[in-house]
């Protein structure tokens, strides 16, 4: 039962590795995308901007889970944070008030959400495992 738990660990290993990577170039290409738009239209905006941010940020929280197996939680948060902030600049115009204050106030949310997690793990911090080898 041992190898067969091993085996299957490995298999899920590789299939997060597959994953990783295809998320990783998918990226990349869309990096490149976003570039030739950019090229193109012969102007960088602040919304280009924030959306290459967004794709730096995927690949260091792939870079980052590649490198230690382990995925923090505030990253995707950092993500959130940045696509909402985005999403106003490019919206905003046409936006209701209510829907600029609620995407604002979920904006916030997130914060305050980074904020408590940082607190947590300055306050409370995991203790450190040894792995078996």
């Amino acid at each position: 039962m041992n190898k067969i738990n091993r085996i299957g660990h490995i298999a899920l290993i590789v299939v997060q590795d597959i994953g990783l990577l295809i998320i990783g170039v998918s990226t990349i290409v869309a990096v490149g995308i976003e570039i030739g738009v950019m090229v193109e239209a012969q102007t960088v905006t602040l919304a280009d901007l924030l959306l290459l941010f967004i794709y730096l940020e995927v690949l260091a929280m792939v870079s980052i889970y590649l490198e230690s197996g382990k995925l923090p939680v505030r990253m995707p948060l950092y993500i959130s944070i940045v696509a909402l902030a985005r999403y106003l600049i490019l919206d905003m115009k046409d936006m209701e008030t209510w829907r600029v204050l609620g995407v604002s106030g979920a904006a916030l949310l997130l914060a305050i959400t980074v904020l408590v997690i940082r607190f947590g793990h300055i306050r409370f911090p995991y203790p450190h495992v040894e792995e078996d080898n």
